[in-house]
């Protein structure tokens, strides 16, 4: 949060200064023209405000500019050229100098460095990917820096995402989420900690970076939703904090960052001013930038029980009504100009607000993660014996929507933050340091089938499809060794997103509305619910899960059609492994009485841990 001027170049001869003008050109930060570049800031208490840079050999006042009488400061310059570096130079009363990078900044040299005047321009010809209805959304969650570092000499980057989109092609999925990349301090992290909230960090491949990966991931049929963060900001490298030298006994932060009493969060102590104009229109405009500049096709919010409440949690008394108006506004711009585009809120209150209308007093989002349903699923996948296991609790969370609608939920059992943060990878958790025994595999597959099944955006985390075991670290790139070691498990997960996405049109109903669970045996821990989205041949789906492990030979269930219903996917087929036991998941004809509350019944084979789906032929 240093506010000195940063080392530089031995300077050239000042320059002699100018007389500015405010600029006429719509835009903050810089906005290029022809033959320069005007610069507009937002520094209410500044004395004076110039801007210095390789285009005026650093000088702090050749090249002032003009109040805007509001607050705001602004010049054209001419001269100024793609990549110069440059930073606002402002005067605070007696304050010495203060050097700050544009807050608007899409490029700085790293997080500790200048700014640099970006170039806009990308060819986004043949670019015209729009993203699919969101009930076929599969989401792959994933970490740049560690996803694909080939070289090791630092983090992952962009371009080395890029030759793997084929295999995430094959694999089925078709959005990719990405970890925050606004830049932040040093070379490693996550993401949740922005120093220059509108530049792409520059370790993981910059602007340009970050251009090209998003046209090749829309060539490949997948579209990119990024994590965006503006429960706090920083807190390192934070040229946003105290930017214009002003700060009192109750605003230590400045202008960007709430009062004492509102500023804290488990982050950090610099929650964003959530009830000023100007910081909230910084943050709306963040929101389109990422969406209109590179082609974003959708945002997932971070902590935004953060934003709404000061305590992070339900407690009304710590509700932050700047920080909802503020959700509704940036939800209703996205909305008004791109309504395909989803947004996607990380709440974890199991809130049904978040994902309802703005018009009706909602947040306005389209998605909601659901800690609910991750914590209840690997809670009972994690149970010693299998009488251990709460089934009605499986079948609470599976049938559980926001507001009646199954695409107002992500849901998942693996994360970075389930990974993580005192947790490990499933498998690891199921039989530690032995994540890849029989029971790890069975028990963290059969939580997959939960997910692909369930009414839900499905999600599934970097190197989840085969076997990725440990702990997630920013630090430690994905071993994909393990892709040939567990080539099985990757194929049954490759399994479970086709039919999801009803590749072969004979699982619509995976992807509808309705769902009825309809047999639970809590004594010999089986489960099996209906899936559809309008009925009939190759729309109804029976999804029947066996939690214990034993098998069964012929197990009697309820189904709603009568006919053959033929066996999809039968998880415990050696060609997923070779040591599955390879029961007998046969084709069935319902022709018996009724049962489960269903007209007809039928008898399944069924192995141990394993899921079996059915469906019939269309006609």
């Amino acid at each position: 949060m240093s506010s000195e001027m940063p080392p530089q170049p031995p300077s050239a001869p000042v320059q002699p200064p100018v007389f500015p003008q405010p600029t006429n050109r719509p835009g903050m930060g810089t906005i290029l023209f022809d033959d320069g570049a005007a610069f507009r800031v937002w520094a209410p208490f500044a004395d004076s405000v110039a801007v210095a840079g390789t285009f005026n050999q650093w000088s702090s006042t050749a090249h002032p500019l003009a109040s805007e009488q509001n607050g705001y400061w602004s010049a054209d310059i001419p001269g100024v050229q793609i990549g110069d570096e440059y930073q606002f130079v402002m005067q605070n009363g007696d304050q010495p100098l203060i050097w700050h990078k544009n807050p608007y900044a899409s490029q700085v040299v790293n997080s500790s460095g200048n700014a640099k005047v970006h170039d806009p321009t990308f060819d986004w010809t043949g670019d015209d990917f729009v993203l699919p209805p969101w009930n076929e959304l599969v989401i792959y969650e994933m970490h740049v820096g560690t996803f694909n570092n080939a070289t090791g000499s630092g983090p992952g980057t962009f371009d080395e995402v890029i030759p793997q989109l084929a295999y995430l092609t094959d694999l089925g999925i078709n959005a990719i989420q990405i970890l925050p990349v606004a830049e932040f301090a040093g070379d490693y992290s996550w993401g949740y900690n922005p120093s220059q909230p509108f530049a792409v960090e520059s370790a993981v491949g910059g602007p340009q970076g970050l251009y090209r990966f998003v046209k090749a991931a829309h060539s490949h049929g997948i579209g990119v939703i990024l994590d965006v963060v503006y429960n706090h900001l920083g807190p390192g490298d934070l040229d946003l904090w105290r930017f214009d030298g002003w700060s009192d006994d109750q605003h230590d932060g400045g202008i960007y960052i709430y009062d004492k009493a509102r500023s804290h969060t488990a982050f950090a102590d610099t929650r964003p001013d959530y009830g000023r104009p100007e910081v909230r229109q910084y943050l709306r405009d963040n929101v389109l930038f990422w969406l209109d500049k590179y082609h974003i096709d959708g945002l997932r919010l971070d902590s935004v029980v953060n934003i709404r409440n000061r305590y992070g949690n339900q407690d009304p008394s710590g509700d932050l009504p700047d920080g909802w108006s503020l959700l509704q506004w940036m939800n209703d711009e996205v909305r008004r100009t791109q309504p395909w585009k989803i947004t996607i809120a990380e709440d974890m209150q199991g809130n049904a607000w978040i994902t309802r209308g703005t018009g009706a007093g909602g947040a306005g989002f389209g998605s909601q993660w659901e800690a609910s349903f991750v914590h209840t699923v690997r809670d009972v996948l994690l149970a010693q014996r299998d009488q251990d296991q709460d089934l009605y609790a499986i079948r609470d969370v599976v049938s559980h929507s926001f507001n009646g609608d199954l695409t107002q939920r992500v849901i998942y059992t693996e994360s970075h933050d389930e990974d993580a943060n005192g947790h490990q990878r499933l498998p690891e958790e199921i039989w530690p340091s032995n994540a890849g025994s029989w029971f790890s595999r069975k028990r963290s597959t059969l939580g997959a089938a939960v997910v692909f099944c369930s009414p839900g955006i499905p999600m599934i985390f970097q190197g989840q499809e085969f076997l990725e075991d440990g702990y997630f670290k920013d630090t430690r790139p994905l071993d994909w060794s393990k892709l040939e070691k567990f080539s099985g498990i990757h194929a049954l997960y490759r399994d479970w997103i086709r039919l999801r996405r009803n590749w072969s049109n004979q699982t619509v109903g995976l992807r509808g509305q309705g769902l009825h669970v309809h047999h639970l045996n809590p004594t010999d821990a089986l489960i099996a619910w209906h899936r559809w989205e309008l009925g009939g041949p190759g729309d109804d789906v029976i999804v029947v899960l066996n939690f214990a492990n034993r098998s069964y030979d012929s197990y009697n269930l309820g189904f709603p059609r009568p006919g053959l219903w033929r066996v999809r996917l039968n998880s415990d087929w050696q060609g997923y492994s070779a040591d599955f036991n390879n029961q007998a998941g046969y084709d069935t004809v319902a022709d018996g009485p009724g049962r489960d509350g269903m007209p007809f019944s039928a008898n399944v084979g069924i192995g141990p841990y394993t899921v079996l789906v059915l469906s019939q032929d269309r006609g």
